[in-house]
């Protein structure tokens, strides 16, 4: 699936992923591919970005997230360096 993360200064990421994890409102959820269409908010807290192996975390400030058609954007307030 695609994921998009995209703040109000830039795009922070875009590719192919196996899963992302996210920090909803009110517990963690992943999302994987084929995923039911929906649209969350998002917490601070650590989003897990798994490419096969390999994982990357960034830390949101909070944000938005919609998933429709194997399609992941976050829309994040801010990322924590």
């Amino acid at each position: 699936m695609y994921l998009e993360v995209i703040t109000p200064d830039k795009n922070v990421y875009k590719g192919e992923v196996t899963s992302v994890t996210l920090p909803g409102a009110k517990s963690p959820f992943q999302v994987l591919n084929d995923h039911a269409s929906t649209v969350s908010a998002l917490e601070e807290g650590k989003l897990l970005i798994q490419e096969g192996k390999e994982v990357k975390v960034l830390e949101v400030v909070g944000g938005v997230v919609e998933v429709l058609n194997n399609k992941v954007i976050v829309l994040a307030e801010g990322i924590k360096a």
